[in-house]
């Protein structure tokens, strides 16, 4: 038996091609009564067994309903559902039961299942073309549905696409603000970003810190990372400027840039029209990224786990990148030297677990630190 009982007949005007049906049922006989009262409307496939039936449907055209004999040889009707519904192409292909068992019992068996509808022998045609009719229907609506769901997703990922990336040039636009007022940072705000997300997602596979830093955390702690310093837009220009040491009164209002950095970007959270996820870092990353893990740092002299997390990994990456760095007062140091002085600190000025996450990825660090040296550190 070939697979097509018929096919639509070429036409000059074509119109949208009409619904394919697929027909199984082992008698011949049943196979042409069904096969002609549906050909004029649809284009339909036949097949004699369960196994021919799976072939059919999962080959070009893909069936967009079939009429499934319940009663047959081998493979009945029930395992051949089952078969198609475990195949990711024909699972959702709608299914009519067609059967000679005339009791509840099987009808319910049928819907059970998953059936769409059954249908009884002797048929009826008048009720066979209804119910198919209906049933197409109902598939061209959902799959309007599906496809408008479809549409309405890739567009959502569009927009969401477009506003992270509105986002990340915004805090950029900021971090460079504050770049651009201390003229020897450089490339600083993209090395001290990479070092965080190094940190982190080396953190992230210690078990005591698997909980905090998950995917979803780290990507915010990263987004967050450039506005470490953003308070710097508020410190005097004689001061943030000044080639020679500090003063201690001019050393005072140096250390207020972390403050005026959470401030502002407090003020900002509070102007948003909802919760801002990378703002809450962002805060933390500004106020605390100063203090040190026995207590001697600023603003608030917090020690140890006291310390966000967040902004523990910004201390490390903030003064390795500072020691690698040549500024106005200092020549930089290699790479290495700077290693070993950030070993030193751990347990005193850094995270003991951060120091070591530092040191495992120590030759990233080193990457990062070439491939994005300042023009004149080159």
């Amino acid at each position: 038996m070939t697979p097509y009982l018929s096919s639509p007949k070429p036409d000059d005007n074509p119109s949208p091609l009409p619904a394919t049906v697929l027909i199984v049922d082992d008698l011949p006989e049943n196979l042409e009564v069904l096969g002609e009262l549906l050909q004029p409307l649809y284009r339909v496939r036949g097949a004699h067994s369960g196994v021919r039936a799976l072939a059919v449907a999962r080959s070009q055209p893909v069936p967009d309903l079939i009429l499934l004999d319940v009663m047959m040889p081998g493979m009945d009707g029930y395992a051949v559902f089952d078969a198609l519904r475990a195949d990711p192409l024909t699972r959702d292909i709608p299914v009519i039961f067609v059967t000679a068992l005339d009791g509840v019992e099987a009808e319910e068996r049928g819907f059970e299942l998953g059936a769409v509808d059954y249908i009884t022998k002797p048929i009826r045609p008048s009720i066979v073309l209804a119910r198919v009719r209906n049933q197409l229907e109902l598939k061209r609506a959902r799959d309007r549905l599906r496809d408008q769901n479809l549409f309405l997703e890739a567009e959502i990922a569009r927009r969401m696409s477009e506003n992270l990336l509105i986002q990340d040039v915004s805090i950029r636009a900021l971090a460079r603000l504050a770049e651009i007022r201390d003229q020897e940072t450089g490339n600083h705000v993209r090395r001290t970003q990479a070092y965080v997300a190094v940190l982190a997602r080396r953190l992230a596979t210690d078990p005591r810190h698997a909980a905090v830093l998950t995917p979803e955390h780290i990507d915010l702690i990263v987004k967050s990372a450039p506005l470490h310093d953003i308070g710097k837009v508020g410190i005097p220009d004689h001061i943030l400027l000044k080639a020679g040491k500090l003063t201690a009164d001019e050393w005072v209002i140096m250390k207020s840039h972390s403050r005026l950095g959470c401030e502002a970007i407090h003020n900002a959270e509070e102007d948003a029209e909802r919760p801002v996820p990378f703002l809450a870092y962002a805060k933390e990353i500004a106020l605390y990224h100063h203090e040190r893990w026995d207590g001697s740092g600023y603003p608030e002299g917090l020690a140890g786990e006291t310390i966000p997390l967040s902004a523990r990994l910004m201390a490390l990456a903030d003064v390795f990148d500072a020691l690698v760095s040549r500024r106005v007062y200092k020549a930089a140091v290699a790479l290495e030297t700077a290693r070993d002085m950030i070993c030193a600190e751990g347990a005193r000025h850094f995270d003991p677990a951060v120091v070591e996450a530092f040191v495992a990825e120590f030759v990233r660090f080193a990457d990062i630190a070439t491939r994005y040296r300042d023009e004149e550190n080159r």
